[in-house]
């Protein structure tokens, strides 16, 4: 925690030059995940040839490194700069920022800027819901990390609840939903994405039912080095039906944004581990 609180303290400009150090490496070096990156690309985008996959790969490592040293920047970064580089293309709504919201976004760099911006930009206050990792110290940096600016942590398994105690306040429940359920007891949904059946986390469905929020997808998009634009789009309103999957708004949504900047998605995260038959046994 320390090295990295005096990490954080070097410009932007240093920083980058080490993630383009570390690019190199795992890139050509020290292979990261390679042979996972290059799977999901080429089931992702079978029609593509060999130069232009090469091409989102190269631009993924570098993107990744990106995200890596932007994310250790944020533990020190201040509000000021962070709103330079962070911009907000607000809906055309007039009932944004007056009523509680659920926002839907996905491993797209940089998701945790995404956060800590809107926490500062929005004008509501912000939840983000985690599932607590393994490792305590690595844990106890990323809520301190989300929490810099006013960002609320809440357990996955404690979402429910705390929709229900606190309907009535104005707030972001904010979800990275693009995770692969992988708890025994998660429920799945599961349909076609980038080409392969998928699973999502059910409970996000049961989530909107529950509340009756209006739910907004949040894509974010790097316009260049340390600059990212988010256009907020509502993908759903109330009053839900039992039997309406507001999932599958959001997976096209984000499908059509990974086609439109493949080289912006977290690739390298094992998002097909299992099959749909090995998932549900």
């Amino acid at each position: 925690m320390f090295i990295i609180k005096l990490i954080s303290k070097l410009p932007l400009s240093w920083l980058y030059g080490i993630a383009d150090f570390a690019s190199f490496i795992l890139c050509y070096l020290v292979p990261y995940r390679k042979k996972l990156v290059r799977r999901n690309l080429q089931r992702a985008f079978p029609y593509k040839d060999q130069k232009y996959l090469k091409a989102v790969e190269k631009k993924f490592y570098k993107n990744l490194c990106d995200y890596g040293v932007e994310t250790i920047k944020a533990y020190s970064i201040s509000k000021e700069e962070l709103s330079k580089r962070v911009t907000f293309i607000l809906p055309q709504d007039e009932t944004f920022g007056k009523q509680a919201i659920i926002g839907l976004a996905s491993h797209q760099f940089n998701w945790e800027w995404l956060m800590l911006a809107g926490c500062i930009q929005l004008g509501m206050p912000m939840e983000f819901v985690y599932q607590p990792l393994k490792q305590k110290s690595t844990d106890r940096f990323m809520k301190r990390l989300r929490s810099r600016f006013g960002g609320r942590p809440v357990k996955r398994n404690k979402v429910a609840s705390e929709a229900i105690r606190r309907k009535n306040e104005v707030r972001i429940i904010a979800l990275v939903a693009d995770q692969f359920p992988g708890k025994a007891n998660d429920k799945r949904y599961w349909t076609q994405f980038l080409g392969r059946e998928t699973a999502f986390y059910q409970g996000i469905d049961q989530l909107v039912r529950l509340t009756q929020y209006p739910v907004y997808h949040f894509g974010i998009r790097k316009v260049k080095r340390g600059y990212y634009e988010c256009h907020i789009n509502k993908i759903a309103s109330p009053p839900y039906s039992p039997s309406q999957s507001v999932l599958d708004a959001y997976i096209k949504a984000t499908e059509r944004m990974i086609k439109q900047e493949p080289e912006g998605w977290l690739w390298s995260h094992n998002r097909w581990k299992k099959s749909r038959q090995k998932a549900d046994a």
